[in-house]
């Protein structure tokens, strides 16, 4: 297996839905990225082999987002651009494939990343409405339709949500809220705990955007009802958090005995991030000098109703395949989905006894909190699903950048039960 390089990744500012972003369509959070990555490093437009883009909620007009962004870009029609959907970790695979394919010999330059606009995902007719308008398309006469119109019911004009429908899992029946719940349950974290973690999270994110860390990641974007503002920080985070005012939040998945909340869950956000991947060869002709070399990734199934601990095992499998442990990973990124899921998962990976229900006879290690999510992570920050994969990545190398640092780990959970993780060597050091 060859190299595989990454060279520069960017991403836009993440924005709570319904605000800033919610007019940009999704290719367009993903499309400006890939051409200043080709203007800064002149990258020919026909010398790019292909876009990998992962996104959830395909738009209607853009079925191919991947191919839609390729062109967007300016590259040549020649490039191929695909999507692909995994969940949470879209982004995530989108670099696993250009890795296959850059490792295996295949290809020499490849962009993969994520974009979501969660703004943007629609209001869905129900199975009444949707009878109603077939039955109007099929009526003839005019008594046929004045029939059909004295069928209709208010009822009908009941919605259903995508996004709160693409939220639960179809096998066990639980929204990934309910799945944090039980979690809390199990392993015994609590509402304190909970709160005292998404606060940590708000405070790191206000202080990495003030000390301007977040400045080499964010490519500022045009934004607005009219495309007249330009947004170059985060939106989201909130500098004025405490654990009082969170915990005066009720809980939101269950209601009665709950212990997870809008405060300790992340929000829903619009986003999208994006990497040069480069083979050796690709390198040395265009004279690049990469951030970080893509070490190995890994994927891993576990039950849906307990998604959240997907990072252990996808840790434990990155590292395996790595030969690396996880005393030598310098920095983590660990999605923040939940802060229940979060203290699950670093409660599980150092406890032989309690990993050891998945198969895993060892202690993962023990992630100490000046490792983890060191600038706020997605309670802050906010979790564009199909960006999230990839902006995790970003993050994590120009944070290994930016301190001298070798190795880190960026892992996620994935609805239906899986987790993904991503193992990168800072070449900054």
């Amino acid at each position: 297996m060859k190299p595989v390089y990454l060279v520069d990744g960017k991403r836009t500012p993440n924005v709570k839905s319904g605000a800033d972003l919610k007019e940009i369509a999704a290719p367009y959070l993903g499309h400006y990225l890939i051409r200043h990555l080709v203007d800064k490093y002149g990258i020919p437009s026909d010398a790019v082999d292909e876009v990998i883009v992962g996104n959830t909620g395909n738009p209607p007009k853009y079925p191919n987002v991947g191919r839609v962004i390729a062109l967007e870009a300016g590259l040549h029609k020649k490039t191929s651009g695909y999507s692909v959907h995994r969940n949470c970790a879209s982004g995530m695979e989108a670099l696993s494939q250009a890795y296959v394919k850059i490792a295996s010999g295949r290809n020499d330059i490849i962009f993969a990343g994520g974009v979501e606009n969660m703004s943007q995902m629609p209001l869905l007719y129900n199975k009444e409405m949707t009878e109603f308008f077939i039955n109007m398309m099929k009526a003839k006469s005019t008594g046929q339709k004045l029939g059909t119109l004295a069928s209709f019911r208010p009822n009908y004009l009941t919605p259903i949500i995508a996004i709160e429908q693409g939220l639960t899992d179809p096998f066990c029946g639980k929204n990934m809220g309910q799945t944090a719940e039980t979690l809390a349950r199990e392993l015994g974290i609590t509402r304190a705990m909970q709160d005292e973690f998404a606060d940590r999270s708000h405070h790191l994110a206000i202080s990495a955007t003030k000390e301007g860390k977040f400045r080499e990641e964010i490519l500022p974007i045009m934004a607005g009802d009219k495309l007249d503002k330009m947004i170059a920080e985060d939106i989201g985070p909130r500098g004025d958090s405490s654990v009082e005012k969170l915990g005066k939040l009720k809980p939101y998945f269950e209601r009665e005995t709950g212990t997870v909340t809008v405060g300790n869950a992340c929000p829903i956000t619009d986003g999208g991030s994006m990497w040069l991947l480069c083979s050796e060869e690709a390198v040395k002709k265009y004279k690049l000098e990469p951030m970080a070399r893509m070490v190995d990734f890994h994927f891993h199934g576990l039950e849906p109703e307990r998604m959240g601990l997907g990072p252990v095992m996808a840790s434990h499998g990155v590292l395996k395949r790595a030969g690396l442990s996880m005393d030598q990973m310098d920095l983590v990124e660990l999605n923040e989905a939940f802060a229940a899921q979060v203290l699950g998962c670093l409660k599980v990976m150092k406890d032989k006894n309690l990993s050891s229900r998945w198969g895993i006879d060892e202690v993962i290690g023990d992630i100490p909190l000046e490792k983890l999510n060191v600038n706020g992570g997605g309670i802050a920050l906010g979790h564009p699903v199909g960006s999230t994969g990839s902006r995790l990545v970003v993050t994590l190398a120009h944070e290994l950048k930016r301190r001298r640092k070798k190795y880190g780990l960026a892992t996620l959970c994935i609805g239906g039960g899986q987790g993904g993780a991503v193992i990168i060597e800072n070449l900054k050091v």
